[in-house]
């Protein structure tokens, strides 16, 4: 693996900007690594499920570290609210969840009290804080199904009541039928207008029509 500072300047160049969060996310997914075996993630790339728990600055430094990508299915996002992730050799099935702890916060007075940027203080102190302090770390077990695995879409089904094409195992069943979650009262979105494009809107920019 690469040493923290290469590895913090291409987060930084992939987030667009340094923060405590890209810190502690390179340090997590450097130890996170470490821990289930895994020396070179880039090399041992289909080896490794790495799930985040929130999405703030530490998932993409750890995405960056790590090579996991949403769309490779090797990095999963839970929505938490907490910045915490957990890293599977798939391999091995040793798995550990790493937690950044609140009271680093507070310990950055004592590793860099010279800096009076509180910003400033914690890029400095999480440098040197120690991942004991730094972080809470548990090995965990992962039950990962087939379905979620990496690789070509394993199960296709269609919702019985808008038609749209679920993969992979996200679909409901209620009463012997299948349904989307957003049919079955499970959206994050609310249905206000259905759209189309005309025929000499096809190519960017997309110019919407609402019916």
């Amino acid at each position: 693996m690469e040493d923290f500072e290469t590895l913090l300047d291409r987060s930084v160049t992939h987030h667009g900007h340094l923060c405590p969060g890209q810190i502690i996310g390179v340090r997590m997914a450097m130890l996170g690594c470490r821990l289930i075996g895994i020396e070179d993630p880039q090399e041992q790339i289909r080896k490794l499920i790495v799930f985040v728990e929130i999405d703030r600055c530490a998932s993409d430094a750890i995405s960056v570290v790590t090579g996991t990508k949403l769309g490779r299915r090797s990095l999963k996002f839970v929505d938490n609210g907490i910045m915490a992730a957990s890293f599977l050799n798939l391999e091995t099935c040793k798995a550990y969840r790493i937690c950044a702890t609140e009271r680093s916060r507070d310990l950055a007075d004592k590793y860099a009290p010279h800096i009076l940027n509180k910003q400033e203080r914690q890029l400095h102190a999480y440098r040197l804080m120690p991942a004991s302090e730094l972080f809470k770390v548990e090995e965990v077990k992962i039950d990962l199904r087939q379905l979620d695995l990496p690789g070509p879409t394993r199960r296709k089904v269609v919702c019985g009541k808008c038609g749209e094409t679920v993969r992979d195992g996200k679909e409901i069943l209620r009463d012997g039928r299948v349904y989307c979650r957003p049919c079955a009262g499970e959206s994050y979105f609310l249905p206000l207008k259905t759209c189309r494009l005309t025929s000499d809107q096809i190519d960017f920019p997309m110019i919407k029509k609402c019916v």
